[in-house]
This record gives C-alpha cells, structure tokens and sequence, in this order.
C-alpha cells in the first residue's frame, strides 16, 4: 500500500528535532508522498527547501487567513478592506512561486469565523486565491472553520476552475455534495476517527470515494486517543482504516484510491 499525505505542515518546528527519522518511519509504513500547505510568504522558501531535500514531497503557495495581518505590507483601505495595493501584492508573491516544479497548488487559504480578522477581508483574500489558481491553472488548499455557508457561496460566486481539496472536511453529506459537485476533493483527517463527530463521519461513508484524500494536519488535528500529542504523517494509514471501517472496505481499497485522487488532483509523477 502506498498512501499520499496531502496537508501537513512537515516544516513547522514541531519536526525540528526528528524529521529525518520520522520521514524513513512513514516510509516504511508505504507513506511515499506528502504536500506541505503553505500558510506566509516567509514559509514557502521552508518549504520548498524540503522537497528538494526529500523524495516524495511537493508543496503549495498561499497565504492561511490566520496570518495575513502579520505581514509586514499588509494595508487596509478606508472602508477596512484589503487595500488594492495589498491585494495587488499578494497576487504577485504567489505568482512567483507557483512556477516551482514542486508547488503544485495554491493555498491554504479560505474562512475562518474563530479568528480576529473580518470576514470580509478573508473573503477577499479567498477571491485573490481563487482568480490566481485559476489563472496559474492550480487546484485551490481551503481552509474553513465555521464559515462553510460563507464558502459554499464564494465558491458559486467566483468559480475555481481546478477544483481543489476542502481541508479537514467536518460536515453533513449535503454539504459534501455541493462542495464535490463545485469539483472538490474533500480532505479526510483526524475528525474521522472521533466517534462523536457521527454527521462527518455518515457523510465520508457515503461520498464516493474518488472525491475524498487522505490528510493529517500534522502537527495538528491529533487523532481519538493521541490529544494532546503531536500529530503525525505516520499515522495516514490509522486515518485510512478508520475510513475503510466505515465503509466496509480493505484498507488497500482506501490506500489504492485516495493516493490515485491526489496523484491526479496535484498532477504529481
């Protein structure tokens, strides 16, 4: 079996201390490729070092809503949006890094109701991503926390031509099949192996599985059991017998399918 970890923040100092040991841990485990999200202008050069230090690894280039007013250029306007300017800037930054053969997305990027920033600045950071992926010819990395009404309708509005991954899926079957029928993969993690998370759960059973990827967050989203601990990309194929239980599937069913959904998503080799 071969699994594809398609969000994990690799780079973060949490992996400092052991990340070549951990890397031959998830190796041997059949864990083969890993895409690192980007989340600032000042982690995608992190990021990009380690996919060339590592086989297997490819990254993307966005800016996460958690971090945009911690860049140095960040400006408003007077009507407390985005400035154009910034917005301008933004574009432009990314731009240059997508041509990097091992960034092979745009994002993470998306809505997030249980941070400072106004929604109406993330959803205007969102259109930025969005227009620039489809320029770019990338899929979209979205992120999303309480906002998936919000979501939805910025995606009906401004279409992603590439489709994309909705990270960290948490929600009801409807809600899947609006975002599968916009022509994105749904990004199952950690939440899947909570029993009480039943909505999620019911709905990952029953989506078809050519629209779902396997994910970890690591170092984050820790699976039942391990709160409080690190996160980790080897424990992918934890993640994946979750979900083979749930639909009553051999693990290597789950492997076989969500590596082949984010080897064509991300038009990995």
């Amino acid at each position: 079996m071969q699994f594809f970890d398609s969000h994990c923040h690799f780079d973060f100092i949490e992996f400092n201390a052991d990340r070549v040991a951990l890397w031959q841990a998830c190796k041997a485990k059949g864990i083969t490729r890993l895409l690192i999200p980007g989340v600032a202008p000042g982690q995608w050069q992190r990021a990009a070092q380690l996919c060339a230090g590592y086989d297997g690894f490819c990254y993307a280039a966005g800016i996460h809503p958690h971090w945009i007013e911690q860049q140095p250029w960040f400006q408003k306007d007077p009507a407390d949006l985005l400035s154009e300017p910034t917005r301008d800037h933004i574009a432009a930054l990314i731009q240059q890094e997508v041509v990097q053969p091992a960034c092979v997305a745009v994002g993470e990027c998306g809505l997030d109701k249980m941070i400072a920033t106004s929604l109406d600045v993330q959803q205007q950071l969102l259109a930025v991503h969005i227009e620039l992926a489809n320029q770019v010819h990338k899929p979209l990395i979205i992120h999303c926390v309480r906002a998936h009404n919000e979501l939805l309708a910025s995606l009906k509005k401004n279409k992603a031509n590439h489709g994309g991954v909705i990270h960290a899926f948490s929600g009801s079957y409807e809600m899947a099949q609006q975002y599968v029928e916009l022509g994105f993969y749904l990004g199952v993690g950690g939440t899947v192996t909570y029993e009480r998370a039943q909505k999620t759960r019911a709905a990952l059973a029953k989506i078809p599985l050519e629209h779902l990827v396997l994910e970890t967050d690591a170092p984050d989203m820790p699976l039942q059991g391990k709160q409080g601990q690190r996160n980790s990309p080897e424990y992918i194929p934890q993640i994946a017998q979750v979900l083979a239980g749930l639909r009553g599937l051999d693990t290597a069913e789950i492997a076989a399918a969500t590596w082949a959904n984010a080897m064509a998503l991300f038009h990995c080799n």
